[in-house]
């Protein structure tokens, strides 16, 4: 359903991009913010998941100013290379950059939402904080969000945590909720990672359940 193409940041930096398409016309647009083992299989499925919902979905290879064209598994040793990537390799500053590069090529379709993943789920906080031309956000268990739960989003924003998460503890979610009483923050009875079907922590109802909140959030702010 997709191609890989180039972005440019505003800093000039040129990135590659998993890009799908809808068929017909797009109803709006939707970035999809990886997690820390880049732009693999997964996160593609994700993207033209979006693309058979009807949306214009682009993943913006994050990693691609460290390295290029990083697709990692989800074994120990990819963990380690993804987590070094993610909080050594790519400055958080450049980061938010080349996703403001997908955002402002998805807005040509219409309103645009970010979805992100892990690494991607803090990325889509920061952004809806940060960045300019967000219509929604739509945040899954994103490590580090607690930490930077007292600023303030520029736009709707729905999160989802899982309670067996031994990276975020309930007692982070519980932080962000007490941070941010507008935002809807919802739980599930699964463990980290739990949208990706890759991933031993995979639960199908609760990734079921995420994705139709999400979409119903999307068909609510985005198109």
């Amino acid at each position: 359903m997709g191609e890989k193409i180039q972005l440019r940041a505003a800093d000039g930096f040129a990135l590659g991009a998993y890009e799908a398409k809808p068929e017909g016309q797009p109803r709006g647009a939707v970035v999809v913010i990886q997690e820390i083992f880049g732009v693999n299989s997964h996160i593609r499925e994700v993207a033209d998941g979006y693309a058979a919902a009807g949306y214009y979905a682009i993943a913006p290879q994050i990693f691609d100013r460290a390295e290029r064209d990083v697709e990692l598994g989800y074994v120990e040793p990819d963990m380690g290379r993804g987590i070094k990537l993610a909080f050594q390799g790519v400055k958080r500053e450049d980061a938010l950059k080349d996703v403001q590069a997908a955002i402002d090529t998805a807005s040509v379709h219409g309103k645009v939402g970010v979805v992100g993943y892990c690494y991607g789920g803090l990325l889509t906080w920061l952004s809806a904080c940060e960045l300019q031309g967000i219509a929604a956000a739509s945040s899954y268990y994103g490590g580090g969000v607690a930490g930077e739960a007292s600023r303030t989003a520029r736009c709707p924003v729905i999160m989802h945590f899982g309670e067996l998460d031994a990276h975020i503890p309930m007692s982070d979610v519980e932080s962000i909720k007490a941070a941010q009483s507008k935002i809807k923050v919802y739980t599930y009875k699964a463990d980290h990672g739990f949208n990706c079907d890759h991933r031993a922590s995979y639960n199908a109802e609760s990734a079921a359940s995420a994705k139709k909140r999400t979409l119903d959030f999307f068909a609510e702010h985005v198109g």
